[in-house]
């Protein structure tokens, strides 16, 4: 598997795959950008580097095989002719998981039996053993997906989603996934030499990724991905890629903070940040938003704030909605990007937003309403 190329996809959320095929393509790749997917061409170093530096993306991927199937004879016979025992050792774990949608063939329990089936018996006759396989190794997490009687194998790469940077201690009542925090920074036009502001900031995440931007920190540094594991090289070569990552991270002076109304949540979100190593690159304060001001110019304020189910009643959410309007109306030299579910925002904020995007929080449609600087 070491030299040896692959067709890669990156999954992202859906409205994130411009950002993270941007961040492939500033990593040096040529990219494909599809619904949900990146596709981009590499070997295993290629597969650690993406995991270890994109940070608006879920998981890399493998693409093994495509075929058309229209009967689980179909996925039996393809799946069985492929060579599980140059991909597999002996003793790897291999769960399949499966998906189908718009296919003939929709029972996705019987997908994966078929599959896992196929994948047994090539391997046991590979290896000459009739026993069943002791899957006590390292893991290789395989899926089938159907989609319009097109089959689709895959090999996940990460193993836990790569917004799971390492560094949360503890989270709030509604935090945002570290890659979506990110992307919602990336959509701004924030360089690490002006200032930064996230008002209500929970648990810390918006701060916390604009400081390992500023201080070009790789998001999955903390961390180990599935396919470390499949071969001592391919650990030796994740930590050699660590140590140049390691090497090249920033030091400097940011004015990146982070303002929260509850200090239990300020108290979480230092703990966060300490877990990031970037604690001292972020002013943390209990502050409401009705109090904040500011003489500082040329700004970014990035916000997710209640969308009527975190702070209870959506009342209580469109007067913070028209505080927010009060106070940072001043700021002609600022920019606002201000995340939410609530389409009535701009009525209580009380100014239309220069650029509305649709994007999803998980399953939840958001519109992020971004205010540039000057825009009156």
């Amino acid at each position: 598997m070491r030299n040896q190329t692959y067709q890669l996809y990156a999954a992202t959320a859906s409205g994130l795959e411009a950002i993270a095929g941007q961040e492939l393509r500033d990593l040096g790749y040529d990219v494909q950008v599809d619904n949900g997917r990146i596709y981009f061409e590499g070997d295993m170093r290629d597969i650690l580097r993406a995991n270890l530096w994109l940070r608006t993306a879920d998981r890399i991927k493998i693409v093994l095989k495509s075929f058309p199937a229209t009967t689980f004879d179909d996925v039996f016979d393809t799946v069985t002719a492929m060579d599980w025992d140059q991909l597999l050792p002996m003793d790897a774990a291999f769960p399949v998981k499966g998906r189908s949608k718009n296919s003939k063939l929709f029972s996705v329990s019987d997908l994966q039996a078929v599959t896992k089936k196929a994948i047994v018996n090539q391997m046991a006759a590979a290896y000459h053993r009739k026993t069943r396989f002791p899957e006590t190794g390292a893991q290789f997490t395989l899926e089938i997906a159907l989609d319009k009687d097109v089959a689709t194998l895959t090999l996940d790469t990460t193993g836990d989603s790569l917004f799971k940077r390492g560094y949360r201690q503890e989270k709030g009542e509604a935090p945002l996934k570290e890659n979506f925090a990110a992307a919602l920074i990336m959509l701004t036009n924030w360089h690490p030499d002006m200032p930064f502001i996230d008002p209500m900031c929970g648990s810390g995440t918006i701060p916390i990724e604009a400081a390992l931007m500023a201080r070009n920190i790789a998001p999955g540094i903390n961390r180990h991905f599935s396919c470390e594991a499949w071969h001592p090289d391919n650990k030796a070569m994740a930590d050699e890629l660590k140590a140049e990552a390691k090497a090249e991270e920033r030091d400097g002076q940011f004015d990146i903070a982070g303002y929260d109304i509850d200090g239990s949540m300020i108290d979480i979100a230092k703990l966060n940040a300490n877990g990031a190593g970037v604690l001292h690159d972020i002013q943390f304060k209990q502050l409401a938003v009705k109090d904040f001001t500011t003489d500082k110019q040329d700004g970014v304020i990035v916000a997710n704030p209640p969308y009527g189910k975190r702070l209870g009643d959506q009342k209580t959410v469109r007067e913070l909605y028209k505080q927010m309007g009060q106070v940072y109306k001043p700021m002609t030299t600022w920019s606002k990007y201000i995340l939410t579910a609530d389409l009535q925002f701009e009525s209580f904020f009380g100014q239309k937003a220069t650029k509305k995007r649709k994007l999803y929080n998980g399953a939840l449609r958001t519109d992020y309403f971004q205010y540039w600087k000057n825009n009156k």
